[in-house]
C-alpha cells in the first residue's frame, strides 16, 4: 500500500513539474509579431529612443545630452528584491547587442525573452514595452545600431537564490504580461491615444508610477493606475501624476507639457530626483507628443494616495 501511495505521489510530482515546465515556457515571436516588423528607420528610432528612456539605465548613471548614447550599462537599482544590473546595450558584437537580430531584439522587448532563450527579469519593463508597435521596435533597434559601441561585459544580478531561477519568471507572465491598453474607455481622439501609447508603452510610465499589487510579486495594480507607488530602490515613494487632488488636479495639461519640457513645476519648483533624467528625454520629444502625454494625464480617472 505505501508503495503504491509512494509511486502515485511521484507520478503527480512529475506532472506538476512538467505541467510547471510547460506553463513557463519562454515565449517565441508569434507569427502576428513577427509581420509587424518592419525595415528599421533609424532616424525615427532617436525618438523611440528618447520616449523610452534607454539611456536612464543603461548609460552612466550621471550621463547628460549625448552621453546618454554610451549604452554600456552597469546602472545597479537596488530593491527590496535585491540588486538587478541593466546589461550593455550598445552595439557592441562582443559584450552588447551587436550580433542581435531584430527578431531576437523584438521578442526581448515584446516577451522578455533573451536570445539564449530565457526569460529576462519584469526590472526589464517589457510590461509595458509589450504595448510597442512593430515599427517603433524596428526603428529604436536600427537606431540603437548607429550608437557607438561600449566594450563593457555586463554583471550578473546580485539576487537571493529562489529569484536567481528564471524560469519562475514564466509564472509571472501569465498574471501580468498583457498588450491590452490600461485604459481602454478614453475615446478616438488622436492626441488622447497617442499620450496613452506614450505613457502606457514606450514612457513605461506605471513601472514607478503605479503601485503593485500586495500579493503579485511586483505586478502593477492596474486598479490604481498611476496613482503613486513605493520608489524602487531605497525609501521614499514615486509620486502620484492622475488628477487627483493629491496628484495632478491643479496642474493644466499646459503645466504638465511645460514641466516635461523645461523642469520646472507650475510653483517654479524644479524636478528632482530620478525624475531629472526622465524629463531631460520627455524634453527631446516634439511638443506634439509632450502636449499628448499631458492630455492623456488629465484624461484618466483620479486616483487618491
Amino acid at each position: 500500500m505505501i508503495r503504491k501511495l509512494l509511486a502515485a505521489a511521484l507520478l503527480l510530482g512529475v506532472a506538476a513539474l512538467a505541467v510547471f515546465w510547460w506553463l513557463t515556457a519562454p515565449a517565441a515571436l508569434s507569427e502576428s509579431q513577427r509581420a509587424s516588423l518592419t525595415e528599421g528607420d533609424a532616424a525615427a528610432g532617436e525618438a523611440v529612443f528618447w520616449a523610452g528612456g534607454c539611456g536612464s539605465c543603461h548609460a552612466e548613471k550621471s550621463a547628460k545630452g549625448d552621453a546618454k548614447k554610451l549604452l554600456g550599462g552597469g546602472h545597479r537599482l537596488d530593491t527590496p528584491a535585491g540588486v538587478f544590473v541593466t546589461p550593455n546595450i550598445s552595439p557592441d558584437s562582443e559584450t552588447g547587442i551587436g550580433g542581435w537580430t531584430l527578431d531576437q531584439f523584438a521578442n526581448a522587448m515584446w516577451n522578455g525573452v533573451s536570445p539564449a532563450g530565457r526569460h529576462y527579469y519584469p526590472s526589464f519593463p517589457y510590461a509595458s514595452y509589450v504595448r510597442m508597435t512593430g515599427e517603433d521596435i524596428s526603428n529604436l533597434f536600427a537606431y540603437l545600431q548607429t550608437l557607438e559601441p561600449v566594450s563593457r561585459a555586463s554583471e550578473p544580478h546580485e539576487l537571493p537564490l529562489p529569484l536567481k531561477l528564471h524560469r519562475g519568471i514564466g509564472l509571472w507572465k501569465l498574471a501580468f504580461l498583457d498588450a491590452a491598453p490600461v485604459m481602454t474607455g478614453i475615446g478616438e481622439d488622436e492626441t488622447l491615444l497617442r499620450g496613452r501609447y506614450l505613457v502606457e508603452g514606450p514612457g513605461h510610465c506605471g513601472e514607478c508610477h503605479t503601485p503593485r499589487t500586495a500579493f503579485g510579486f511586483g505586478g502593477m495594480d492596474k486598479s490604481r493606475w498611476l496613482g503613486g507607488g513605493a520608489a524602487p530602490e531605497g525609501d521614499g515613494k514615486i509620486p502620484n501624476i492622475t488628477p487627483h487632488d493629491k496628484g495632478l488636479g491643479s496642474w493644466s495639461a499646459g503645466d504638465i507639457a511645460s514641466y516635461l519640457e523645461t523642469g520646472f513645476t507650475p510653483e517654479f519648483d524644479s524636478v528632482g530626483g530620478s525624475m531629472v533624467s526622465v524629463q531631460e528625454n520627455m524634453a527631446r520629444l516634439t511638443k506634439e507628443d509632450r502636449a499628448a502625454i499631458a492630455a492623456y494625464l488629465k484624461a484618466i480617472p483620479p486616483v487618491g494616495d
